[in-house]
Formats: structure tokens, sequence, C-alpha cells
């Protein structure tokens, strides 16, 4: 039985560009030996915070392969895969190259609004064409679709290497149904770094967070002393994190933590279309809020 190894704090990584536009190889290098140094348990790559859809095949291609030369046998790596296509993720899942990779994060069905049971045997289909451990990802305001928890509960129960979800609704009586059902195999991961805190303490078992591209010792330090009952203290750096949470989406994500990663001289403030910058106001106020340090 497949198991959950996505525990703790993972970073939904960004991609860097360069000032041109292109994708900035040199400081995706240094981001991740940043994180690594900081605190990281898991990466998270090629999924909604590295702009996806808009890389190129051979990009992706580059990107996967950094990654995995540096991460490889250190940390875990989970992969997006997912889209409204169900046989096309299929065929990639089959014959793309997945070397390296530790699981796959597959996003619910976007634009074409299935239903339940066409959630359930989307992902069902899924998880039959591979072996490697699977993580769902719900986030509906994105999407449009909400997999519910009994729809996420039964895919936990019938499918052996569906072994996690990643949780965005923001619906915490959903979540705590989730943990309150679920077999023993399967884990609830944070979607939304805001909602963390309380998750954990409901039973979640980490983040993938796109604030952890920043600040992952301070954002790590929050959850390893939740973890271990410490939550007065985790608490503190909870709330600490709140201007910081909010500023983060107001203009979209990676706008916001593309912005922060700027001003800390991480990369380049620079997105590709149909995504632009944070606007002047927001880098502002990101850059007042970040003179606290944890």
């Amino acid at each position: 039985m497949a198991r959950n190894i996505f525990k703790g704090l993972g970073v939904a990584l960004v991609t860097p560009f360069t000032s041109s536009g292109a994708v900035d190889y040199i400081a995706l290098k240094r981001l991740i030996e940043y994180q690594m140094r900081n605190g990281v348990d898991f990466f998270c790559i090629l999924a909604t915070t590295g702009e996806t859809p808009t890389l190129t095949k051979d990009e992706k291609k580059r990107i996967k392969e950094l990654v995995v030369n540096m991460v490889g046998g250190k940390l875990p790596i989970l992969m997006g895969c997912g889209g409204y296509n169900t046989a096309a993720i299929v065929e990639e899942l089959q014959n793309g190259d997945f070397s390296g990779i530790d699981g796959i994060l597959s996003v619910c069905p976007y634009y074409n609004k299935p239903s339940q049971e066409g959630l359930y045997q989307h992902f069902k289909t899924i998880a039959a064409a591979t072996e490697m451990p699977v993580i769902l990802y719900n986030v509906p305001g994105r999407t449009g679709v909400n997999l519910s928890a009994e729809t996420t509960v039964r895919l936990a129960r019938d499918c052996h290497n569906i072994v996690g979800i990643k949780e965005a609704s923001g619906n915490l009586e959903q979540i705590d149904e989730i943990i309150k059902n679920k077999p023993d195999t399967f884990d609830v991961i944070s979607g939304d770094d805001a909602l963390t805190f309380p998750m954990v303490a409901c039973g979640a078992v980490g983040v993938i967070s796109v604030i952890g591209n920043a600040l992952p010792k301070e954002f790590s330090r929050m959850l390893r002393l939740e973890m271990k009952g410490e939550f007065e203290s985790a608490r503190k750096i909870h709330h600490k994190f709140t201007d910081l949470f909010s500023l983060l989406f107001v203009d979209g994500n990676p706008a916001g933590v593309k912005a922060m990663l700027h001003e800390m001289g991480m990369i380049e403030n620079v997105l590709r279309l149909p995504l632009v910058p944070t606007r002047l106001t927001t880098m502002q106020r990101i850059s007042d809020a970040l003179k606290f340090r944890l």
C-alpha cells in the first residue's frame, strides 16, 4: 500500500524569468539552494505557482531535470500533472519522463465543471495509469468545481496510490470531514498558507506553500513547533505572517511572492502574460511588511 511522503513544508516552486522573459535557470538554482538550506521538506514543481501553462515543453523538461539533479535523493519531489482532458493526462503518465519524480499532483479538471461522479472517474482513471503516488488538488476558486469530502474519501479508499489531497477550498468544515473519515494511508495537506495553522491543528500533515518560496525558515519553524504540540509559539509566528498572507494574493499568484522574492534580491520581478507584476502600491506594502524578520 502506497503512503504519503509529502509532509511538512513543501514549496510550490516559482519559475524565475530574466528581464527579457527567458527562464532564469541561475536564479532558479539559487532559489532551490536557499530553500534547501532553510528547512524545506519537499518540492512541488511545474504546478500553478510555477506558471506552468506559459512554459514550453523544452523549458519544462529542463526545469524538471535541474530540480531532480539538485534535489533528487535528498528531498521528495512532487510534479504537477493534471488538466481537463483525462485521456491526455493518462497519455502523459504512460509516455512522459517521470524519472526522479516521487509523486504527481493532479488538479481538479477546470472549465468543463464535471459532476462528482465525473471527478471520481477522472481521478480513478489517472491513478490506474501510474504506480506513482497521486496527490489530488482541490482548488475550487481556480477550477470552478469543488471536490467534495465524500468524493475525496471515496477515492482515498478505492485507489491504493491516491495518498493525499492538497486542500485549498478554504472550507474548514469540509477539510475536517475529510480528516475525520479518511483511511490511515491518506493525508490532507494544506493548499492555503493562511489556513495552514488551523488545518494542521485539525490533523493536516503539512502545506504546499507559496510564501515558503521566500520565507522557508520562518514558515517551517511554525510548522515544526505546531507538530510538536507547541501551539502558542506556533500561533505567534502564524500571526506575524498575517499581513503577508493577504498581500501575496491581492494581485494574483505568483505575482505577490515574485514581488517578495524580488524585494529580497532573489529574482527579477517578471511574469509571463497573461500574468503581470503586482501594482506599485502592493509592492510598497510588501516591502514594508518584509521589514520584520521572525
